[in-house]
């Protein structure tokens, strides 16, 4: 059995739909789970209680984690280092491989451009700090051989999945929708790399289901062109047949928005990711499975069919 925790999300549904290459057992892991795939088995779960994270783990083959909890540091503080921890005895207990979809959050704002595997856990940020703790109790899992642990990473995303969560789809997508501006945050003249969701789905599971890629960490899939907020808007206005239109929300304007929408507010300390070059780079990846990804272009055409 191959067991999904956070499997209503963006990735975790897209994950779902992969992994039914490699397995007709899959077991999708939330509060209110939903099938994917007509074989899913559904198992309700808090993922803030350690003995639920047990029970959902127990029998399995292979976890993945692809949770989201709100976006909020006092939330991230309080669940993201115990509830890694108790997945990490889970796994551990049950003899379970773990494979962890992350972000760049754990990185330094001197380490995007190119991101790699390489780059240290030296945080810029609070909600930076939380994820790096987590990547440590991972990473010490590993040197331990508690368990055979991948640490999958991915840019930010988009996709027809949960459109809600991307922001390229809040800025851009829904913005052109309603015929108005595309809005980018502190300097739409900087390359910033995106992942496309069923292609970082593809990567997890291939990652998840190759046993000589455990004890390492991977960035998923993602084309290497990295366009700037302007090209990203051009791109989608494009493929959409609109009018191109962009508005640059400065920083400080993030700050200031923050006291009538808190996740805007949660965002200002990530600012660092949007006034510089932030540029994936998956070679290590495209080596491995000698894999070209998907183009941005061919991703956002991809997308606009699916919605």
């Amino acid at each position: 059995m191959q067991t999904i925790l956070g499997a209503g999300g963006s990735i975790g549904t897209e994950l779902a739909k992969e992994l039914i290459n490699y397995t007709k057992d899959i077991r999708l892991v939330s509060r209110n789970p939903k099938k994917v795939n007509s074989t899913d088995t559904l198992f309700s779960a808090d993922l803030t209680n350690g003995a639920q994270i047990e029970q959902a783990i127990k029998g399995s083959e292979v976890c993945y984690v692809t949770v989201g909890f709100e976006y909020k540091l006092s939330v991230w503080k309080k669940h993201w280092v115990p509830f890694i921890q108790h997945v990490i005895s889970a796994c551990e207990k049950h003899h379970c491989r773990l494979v962890f979809f992350d972000n760049m959050y754990a990185l330094n704002e001197n380490s995007l451009n190119p991101i790699l595997e390489s780059a240290p856990l030296n945080p810029s940020s609070h909600k930076g700090q939380v994820r790096a703790e987590v990547n440590r109790a991972l990473m010490k899992a590993i040197e331990e051989k508690k368990v055979d642990i991948i640490i999958a990473r991915a840019p930010d995303f988009f996709g027809a999945t949960k459109i809600q969560n991307s922001l390229l789809m809040n800025l851009v997508y829904y913005n052109f929708k309603k015929n108005k501006s595309a809005q980018w945050f502190c300097n739409a003249n900087m390359p910033h790399s995106m992942g496309y969701t069923p292609e970082l789905a593809k990567g997890t599971a291939l990652l998840g289901n190759t046993i000589d890629a455990y004890h390492q960490i991977w960035n998923l899939p993602v084309c290497s062109k990295a366009p700037t907020g302007n090209e990203w808007a051009a791109l989608f206005a494009n493929a959409m047949q609109v009018k191109n239109k962009m508005t640059v929300l400065p920083a400080w304007m993030l700050k200031i928005a923050g006291l009538f929408v808190p996740v805007l507010g949660e965002m200002y300390e990530m600012k660092y990711q949007y006034d510089r070059p932030y540029i994936f780079d998956s070679s290590k990846y495209n080596k491995r499975f000698s894999y070209t990804p998907i183009s941005n272009e061919e991703a956002i055409k991809d997308l606009l069919n699916k919605l």
